[in-house]
């Protein structure tokens, strides 16, 4: 506790006190929270930064994840294995997830999806998972983040957060008609903070370069849309400690047939980022005093 000296007069010594900084709080363990952004068929980069993660013992305690990103963090969370996920990301094809069903909310209905994650996953409620996890959707009438964790099915909130606007359905959650988590969160690295995190690892997959011009309709809206979410970088960054950043510029967002390529990259931006992660382990947290609550940005399932 600070203390007021007496050797000046009492105007002067409050000042004083006034200006000392507050104790730190003391040292405890690290909180690791992997937050886990969108990419389609790209999102299967996020498991070899899993697998370097696993392999180099870096302890991760919450993970949340939306779009692609929301299926492996479900899968991490509920025990699957970092080798079992990259087995069945790298087999995954497009029919596994989605079945063509035009109509006049979309192209491909999600239900599939259902059964793909009854295979992938070892459980399959929130409460239920090794470890705290969240999913992020977007609510398409208001624009707002909804954030599922703590309990309830999976199913829903994963298929909602993967529902790409124009390609895939909406979901119906009650009255709320849930799109895609990355159309307003693209890393939900807030969502890492809201479940304990002292230190956020980042995974972005970044928008692909000119060597993978877009070749039809659906590649030209989600080029669209990762130049929109380049523009909001800073609304996830100055949560994140670290940004792990896979070099998948030359995929496509539907690159199924890449599985082997994307896990390699992603291994491969996980290790050149060993040295950052073990020195920002080892780094006194000071960022969330100096932010909002995370809880108010996010509206609760």
């Amino acid at each position: 506790m600070r203390t007021a000296p007496k050797s000046k007069g009492w105007l002067a010594a409050i000042r004083d006190w006034a200006r000392q900084p507050a104790p730190l709080p003391p040292v405890g363990p690290q909180r690791i929270g992997l937050a886990l952004g969108g990419g389609f068929a790209r999102g299967i980069a996020h498991v070899g930064v899993l697998r370097v993660l696993k392999q180099n013992q870096i302890p991760i305690h919450c993970i949340a994840g939306v779009s692609a990103g929301a299926i492996v963090a479900a899968a991490y969370a509920s025990g699957t294995d970092p080798e079992e996920i990259a087995k069945t990301g790298c087999s995954m094809r497009f029919a596994d997830v989605a079945r063509w069903s035009i109509g006049r909310m979309g192209f491909a209905g999600s239900e599939r999806m259902l059964s793909f994650l009854r295979k992938l996953l070892k459980t399959f409620r929130f409460e239920e998972m090794q470890i705290p996890l969240g999913v992020v959707a977007t609510d398409l009438t208001t624009g707002e983040s909804v954030l599922f964790r703590d309990k309830g099915d999976v199913g829903l909130p994963i298929r909602a957060s993967c529902s790409y606007p124009g390609l895939f359905q909406p979901v119906r959650d009650g009255n709320r008609l849930l799109v895609d988590g990355a159309m307003s969160m693209e890393i939900p690295a807030t969502v890492c903070r809201s479940l304990g995190a002292t230190k956020v690892i980042a995974v972005q997959l970044p928008m692909q370069g000119p060597a993978a011009p877009p070749h039809n309709m659906f590649q030209v809206v989600n080029r669209c849309f990762q130049i929109m979410q380049n523009r909001m970088e800073e609304s996830w960054r100055r949560y994140s400690d670290l940004v792990i950043t896979p070099d998948v510029r030359n995929m496509q967002w539907d690159s199924f047939d890449c599985g082997t390529q994307l896990v390699e990259a992603g291994e491969k931006a996980a290790l050149a980022a060993l040295p950052q992660i073990r020195a920002c382990l080892a780094v006194r947290d000071t960022r969330t005093a100096r932010l909002p609550k995370v809880e108010n940005l996010l509206q609760r399932a």
